[in-house]
């Protein structure tokens, strides 16, 4: 379907576009987070971390077993881009927190992802803003049963 094809688009061909954007920029993200020695997954949890986050939670998020996380930590503590901290009201539970470096890390992941970025330097002011709103629009749906 071109550009310029007044017909509305089904449903299905909206999901496949979806999954082949978010299968694109995914493919980008990785190869930026390999070049900077991480994979994919390690990438995933230090983008996750706006703040102290349990261990189970980065499971949940990462859709892995929670004894899986704990390897994924490991690597990433080691160096020196997360740490532990036993949560302030319940201190059995350990949440993960990012250094500085591992924030720094992460934005430099973000910057270096030119599949994305050249592609989304490809839309105007207007279609920026329009893209953004739409996409704001679909995120809670999305991400409920997540």
């Amino acid at each position: 379907m071109s550009a310029t094809t007044s017909q509305t688009p089904t449903r299905l061909q909206l999901m496949e576009l979806l999954a082949a954007i978010g299968t694109a920029q995914w493919r980008d993200f990785a190869a930026a987070a390999a070049h900077h020695g991480l994979t994919s997954t390690q990438a995933k949890v230090l983008a996750q971390l706006n703040g102290p986050l349990p261990m189970r939670a980065l499971a949940t998020l990462l859709v892995c077993d929670a004894s899986n996380v704990t390897g994924i930590i490991d690597r990433l503590e080691a160096r020196s881009l997360v740490r532990r901290e036993p949560d302030p009201s319940d201190r059995r539970v350990k949440n993960v927190v990012a250094t500085d470096e591992g924030r720094d890390i992460i934005r430099r992941v973000r910057e270096e992802m030119q599949a994305t970025s050249g592609a989304l330097d490809t839309l105007d002011a207007d279609e920026t803003t329009t893209l953004y709103a739409l996409l704001a629009r679909l995120r809670p749906g999305m991400e409920k049963n997540a």
